[in-house]
């Protein structure tokens, strides 16, 4: 089941997760996106997932980030995870910071109003490319994708998304709230376990 090149803080805080913390309500919830991929795996077809929040800042990266990790932790082939927003800002810089305390390798390839992160989870994998953008950016899949809101105000801003095959609302609370107090890191990473928690029970479903 292991991917053996996935860096090994990455693993043992994966490893380290505990599903049975999700309520039963919450499963209900993740469901949708476990019957996607699900009937992707067993016909055999890519899986793309754009995570999808207002700013493209924190939550929708979490994700993004999360569910590749997850992909290449259970050998989960061709899963193509993405980001994008209803309007594009910044990736955060404690998004970032959060992700790279948890273990991933984050170089910054550009300095700039909206810096462009590379951003790696295992020797053999390709770096997730992480900036904001909004959803349908030509960076991101035009047909053929579950887009996944991870904000209540992007599921109500996106009555309709071009292309996607499946729209799966896993909302989940703002990191933000926290900005400039002495909580700030501990809910980020608090934030970031609940969906890396969520994410790991998703893929562990998948039969392949």
């Amino acid at each position: 089941m292991l991917n053996n090149s996935q860096f090994t803080k990455i693993t043992e805080i994966v490893e380290g997760l505990d599903p049975s913390t999700i309520s039963s309500e919450r499963k209900e919830v993740l469901l949708p996106l476990i019957e996607y991929i699900q009937e992707k795996v067993a016909n055999n077809q890519i899986i793309r997932l754009n995570f999808i929040c207002t700013h493209n800042s924190r939550r929708s990266h979490l994700s993004q980030v999360w569910a590749q990790a997850m992909a290449t932790y259970f050998n989960i082939d061709r899963v193509y995870s993405y980001s994008g927003g209803t309007e594009a800002t910044a990736m955060f810089p404690m998004a970032a910071k959060t992700l790279s305390n948890q273990g991933f390798q984050i170089q910054k390839l550009s300095d700039s109003n909206n810096p462009v992160y590379a951003i790696k989870h295992a020797e053999n994998e390709a770096p997730i490319i992480g900036f904001s953008k909004t959803f349908d950016s030509e960076f991101n899949p035009q047909s053929n994708f579950a887009a996944i809101l991870t904000c209540s105000s992007a599921d109500e801003g996106c009555p309709f998304i071009a292309g996607a095959e499946k729209r799966i609302p896993i909302t989940f609370e703002d990191p933000k709230a926290f900005d400039n107090t002495p909580q700030q890191a501990e809910k980020y990473l608090e934030r970031s376990i609940q969906i890396a928690t969520e994410l790991f029970y998703v893929f562990n479903e998948i039969k392949k």
